[in-house]
């Protein structure tokens, strides 16, 4: 390995990002730099090189107009991105790459030797193409010329500055495009289920590694002491977490939230100096798909209908196997005590499922209690 890539793929591990690389007909040299030096497990979540067309199209969910285009490459980076927001730790830069290229193999092509790169990020969507001349180099010649334009892309990403010696033609000149989102762009796509979410980091740097995040979802209309209370205590009980609140834009029973309605709810977060997520899954089978390993904070009303068979059309055997799934992915729910019907209730009370009993752990009335609600709120706010 050169030594100007081995210093660049140095920088790029230390730029604090992660993300997760798609990869199809080329630049595989570049994987092999990226993972050779200390720090790539810190830096690439996952690698995926979807090859065959089977897999492509399983990848995308799609079958792509044409293999190797601008438009395949945006759509590898866009899941890759997805991905990447699942996958990625707290407080971390995270990018989705994708590489398709059609470059010189065993039988002659009639198209051109080309490729294209993307990368996704929260803000930006970035394309290079370039048509190689046919010919002039071996596969492994353009594979390696490739590569180093993948490595360019993901520096560029991590803001890393890169002066890369790729050896093109004149006629080579990469074709680059660039498309930044604006804060409206980016709540649009999570509310039409392009991107999974978005992530509001208010609560400053994070000092520590962090295994797992803590969520407490809600609508948060308004936000409370009582919700900053429980985000608390619950946090305590799982000191290997960071903890989130999280916003899901789609209800299951009502229009989706508005971009105006949204950003309003999440300024309550800025002023508080907390963490809020935006992501468009209102049902907690998704959420643990959506936050793998994360620990969920629930009122027992809540864990009450999770283990209710009526909210799985009255099949039993169908809600356990749900919630087996999401105790299959690591997830748990920290349970805090609440008022119903004038009557204060634990999860003491409910009726657990002996094979889910482990998911739930009460969170102690001594350490938390507060009967106040949302609803009370804007109806004295009302008055």
């Amino acid at each position: 390995m050169e030594s100007w890539v081995r210093a660049l793929v140095e920088a790029i591990h230390s730029s604090r990002s992660q993300g997760v690389i798609y990869l199809a007909g080329g630049a595989s040299q570049a994987l092999g730099w990226l993972l050779s030096v200390p720090g790539a497990s810190g830096t690439v979540l996952e690698v995926v090189v979807p090859y065959s067309r089977a897999s492509m199209v399983q990848l995308l969910g799609k079958m792509p107009l044409q293999f190797t285009s601008k438009q395949a490459a945006e759509d590898m980076a866009l899941a890759a991105y997805n991905r990447a927001l699942k996958l990625s730790g707290p407080g971390l830069q995270v990018m989705g790459v994708g590489f398709t290229g059609s470059l010189a193999s065993s039988r002659l092509k009639h198209g051109d030797h080309r490729f294209y790169v993307s990368t996704w990020t929260h803000n930006c969507l970035r394309t290079s193409h370039v048509t190689l001349s046919k010919g002039l180099r071996s596969r492994e010649e353009e594979d390696k010329v490739s590569s180093y334009f993948l490595l360019k892309a993901i520096a560029d990403t991590c803001r890393v500055s890169a002066t890369i010696q790729p050896d093109i033609q004149e006629p080579e000149i990469p074709e680059e495009s660039v498309k930044q989102f604006d804060e409206d762009q980016e709540l649009q796509q999570v509310i039409n289920g392009q991107v999974c979410m978005k992530v509001y980091h208010f609560a400053g740097p994070v000092q520590k590694n962090f295994n797992r995040k803590v969520i407490l979802p809600g609508s948060f209309n308004p936000l409370h002491d009582g919700h900053l209370s429980l985000l608390e205590v619950a946090s305590s009980m799982c000191d290997d977490g960071l903890p989130f609140f999280e916003i899901s834009a789609i209800n299951a029973d009502k229009p989706p939230l508005s971009i105006a309605e949204i950003k309003r709810r999440v300024e309550q977060f800025r002023k508080a100096g907390k963490n809020v997520i935006i992501s468009n899954q209102p049902y907690f089978y998704k959420k643990a798909e959506l936050f793998p390993g994360s620990a969920f904070i629930i009122g027992v009303d809540t864990a009450a209908r999770l283990v209710n068979p009526k909210y799985y059309g009255g099949d039993y055997n169908r809600m356990l196997d749900i919630l087996l799934e999401c105790k299959n992915t690591g997830t748990t729910f920290l349970v805090g005590g609440r008022k119903i019907e004038g009557v204060f209730k634990t999860l003491e009370d409910l009726d657990i499922p002996e094979e889910l009993r482990d998911m739930f752990i009460s969170i102690p009335e001594d350490k938390f209690r507060m009967d106040i609600s949302s609803t009370e709120i804007r109806k004295s706010q009302e008055l």
